[in-house]
């Protein structure tokens, strides 16, 4: 399973607007909705701040991936948005959050949806990597960095 397989180029945001982590969320599906891939985007919503109340998403060193499953979806989707400013996320780490991929799904798709978490997980334990999405200013850099660890 590949990142690119669930994240499309027009679901990475590479300037979120967006100052803490609610807002992120929000922000985050709102650009599903705009690709037209979520129609209930309340209740995506909803669903992720549920699952945030479990615990943070926040897995430190500036990544959060926040998740969740719902009925309304069709298919597994991700978006990436990164931080400029930094947003507070409760991380586990303590440390503000600058990258935020959020992933949703329907709820039949555990084991995919796992598969997927895994990935995102593996793909931002690599501190260069992270520093490059950071430091990517389009949504084709962002891409173009994601393809090339993808490639190895």
């Amino acid at each position: 399973m590949k990142i690119m397989d669930f994240l499309s180029r027009d679901a990475i945001v590479a300037d979120l607007k967006a100052t803490d982590k609610k807002s992120a969320i929000i922000e985050l599906v709102d650009v599903l909705e705009n690709t037209k891939k979520v129609k209930k985007t309340e209740e995506v919503i909803n669903v992720v701040l549920e699952r945030e109340k479990l615990g943070s998403t926040g897995i430190g060193q500036g990544v959060a991936i926040p998740h969740g499953k719902t009925d309304v979806l069709q298919e597994q989707m991700g978006v990436l948005g990164i931080s400029r400013k930094g947003i507070e996320f409760n991380s586990l780490d303590g440390e503000i959050v600058h990258i935020i991929f959020l992933l949703v799904g329907p709820v039949e798709v555990t084991g995919q949806h796992l598969k997927a978490l895994s990935r995102i997980s593996r793909l931002f334990k690599d501190k260069f990597l992270r520093q490059a999405i950071r430091d990517a200013v389009t949504t084709e850099d962002v891409v173009k960095i994601i393809q090339q660890d993808e490639a190895y």
